[in-house]
């Protein structure tokens, strides 16, 4: 049997995830260093040391910003 997936948005698109897969894991499966993103979820800024505690649930809307370093 498959694992269950859930829907969820992601920076404006729809994506597919694991049930009970956490901010952190979002993070990894996207390819996002969790040192260097901010994220919102359901438009609530989400501190980074709750990313692996925080399970997403269908419907979930993610915002994920990328710092990037400026010369």
């Amino acid at each position: 049997m498959a694992a269950e997936r859930i829907s969820i948005v992601v920076n404006g698109e729809p994506r597919e995830v694991a049930a009970g897969a956490s901010v952190a894991e979002l993070l990894a499966a996207i390819g996002r260093d969790p040192r260097t993103v901010a994220v919102e979820v359901n438009g609530d800024i989400l501190p980074r040391a709750r990313y692996a505690e925080r399970p997403l649930a269908a419907g979930d809307r993610v915002e994920v910003v990328h710092f990037v370093q400026g010369g």
